[in-house]
């Protein structure tokens, strides 16, 4: 009997499917041309159809903070469990975090 394999995107099919009107469709530029900062936060949202500088999937939907740049790609902490890893991505697999809450204000 044969094992089965278990390659980098094992596991990936429901995970990594595009709508069937998305199929084909390049992001959009202006999400490619986003500069983002060290220190910015950032979603993990991999496009299945640019295999460049593709995390792996546990890495999908999860929040990061940029922390550097390395050529085209950009390098990101994530949390996983207690754990801090840092990957690196490029921005095709990478979104701007936009939150309504800029900032928490403690009072005491």
């Amino acid at each position: 009997m044969v094992k089965a394999p278990r390659g980098y995107r094992h596991r990936t099919r429901k995970l990594l499917k595009k709508n069937v009107r998305e199929r084909g469709i390049i992001p959009p530029l202006s999400l490619l041309m986003v500069n983002y900062n060290i220190g910015e936060r950032v979603h993990i949202v991999i496009n299945p159809s640019i295999h460049a500088g593709m995390p792996h999937r546990r890495y999908h939907g999860k929040t990061g903070v940029i922390i550097g740049k390395r050529g085209k790609c950009y390098i990101v902490s994530v949390m996983l469990g207690d754990k801090e890893k840092t990957i690196f991505i490029r921005p095709e697999h990478l979104r701007p975090l936009e939150s309504k809450i800029t900032s928490i204000q403690v009072q005491g």
